[in-house]
């Protein structure tokens, strides 16, 4: 398929895929004019490209374990890699539970206090 048609599948800009493609995580072949051409899969691709990017990995991150999506399988080095990420994740989701206990009990200790100064 051509990129318009993958962008549409995937629901990305072909702007996007073209970054992708920059940082190869998104590998085309090209007809003897020169237009991209992506296979099926390539929608399946995108998905986990976004999914990764969204949990924060960055493009070399993604770029080390493109090679484990396109064959199926995980390589010891994409597990390790894949477990790095898990616990930094797990980190800033501790992070944020405890930035959240905060604000409730600054919430809370304002909604019991009068904010009005007394006359």
């Amino acid at each position: 398929m051509r990129i318009g048609e993958l962008a549409g599948k995937a629901g990305v800009s072909v702007r996007a895929l073209r970054y992708y493609e920059e940082q190869e995580l998104l590998v085309p072949s090209r007809s003897s004019g020169g237009q991209r051409h992506y296979p099926d899969a390539a929608v399946d691709q995108v998905w986990l490209i976004q999914q990764f990017y969204a949990a924060g990995l960055s493009s070399k991150s993604i770029l080390a374990l493109m090679p484990s999506v396109r064959e199926g399988r995980a390589t010891p080095e994409a597990l390790s890699l894949l477990t790095a990420e898990r616990d930094r994740l797990d980190r800033q989701s501790r992070e944020l539970a405890n930035a959240r206990d905060k604000l409730d009990d600054i919430i809370a200790t304002a909604g019991s206090h009068s904010c009005v100064r007394p006359r």
